[in-house]
């Protein structure tokens, strides 16, 4: 039996290599996972979830007053927004409407990151910026107080939540400052969905067709 010499720089070329692909992968993260989890998916099946995103962008862009269909979503989720943030105060319960709708979308993408779901990570982008628009709006009408307010739990006399929480922190002159700046998140929002979706779903096609030669 012959003996080899173990050589021992070998095991730390190995180690030094790990490293460097874990730094790799770090630097390059999360195009790296992204395209990692498009593989095995259906490109074309998402397309028209792609098309519908753009729409809707596209209406918020040309109308600031437009509301989607996820607008009945939204609204249930900031009337429950105000109950589940009741008791931290008065000021958090009346904030809690509008924090909760835009939180929800931010808790949905964490969900698809655990499910390797890079698609729907972009299209909750999409769906946080028509939460921001939707906040903007409302934001907007702070001194104007002009829009049909709806609410289950208010009664006969419906309290409009950004006129209270501006007037009470003193920033009610800025109101349209301050929708503007939530306009300016929004179209933000739905570039990073529209743009990365696009992107994962070219991802996705590129890796089939290359799957099936």
């Amino acid at each position: 039996m012959t003996l080899r010499k173990k050589n021992p720089f070998v095991g730390i070329g190995h180690a030094r290599s790990l490293q460097k692909d874990a730094r790799s992968l770090q630097t390059n993260f999360p195009l790296s996972w992204a395209d990692d989890c498009t593989r095995g998916k259906i490109w074309w099946a998402r397309l028209p979830l792609l098309f519908w995103l753009v729409w809707i962008w596209i209406h918020h862009f040309v109308d600031p007053q437009y509301h989607s269909m996820i607008k009945g979503l939204n609204l249930g989720i900031h009337e429950l927004g105000h109950i589940l943030f009741g008791p931290l105060g008065q000021f958090m319960s009346i904030a809690g409407g509008s924090i909760f709708q835009c939180l929800v979308p931010m808790i949905g993408m964490v969900m698809f990151v655990r499910q390797r779901d890079p698609f729907a990570v972009c299209f909750a982008f999409g769906w946080l910026g028509t939460n921001l628009f939707d906040v903007a709006t409302y934001v907007a009408d702070a001194r104007s107080m002009e829009l049909p307010l709806v609410s289950p739990f208010a009664g006969e006399e419906i309290l409009h939540d950004w006129n209270w929480l501006l007037e009470h922190t003193g920033l009610l002159a800025q109101d349209q400052s301050i929708a503007t700046m939530l306009r300016l998140a929004a179209h933000a929002s739905f570039a990073l969905g529209t743009l990365g979706g696009g992107w994962v779903l070219w991802r996705m096609r590129q890796n089939a067709r290359h799957d099936n030669f």
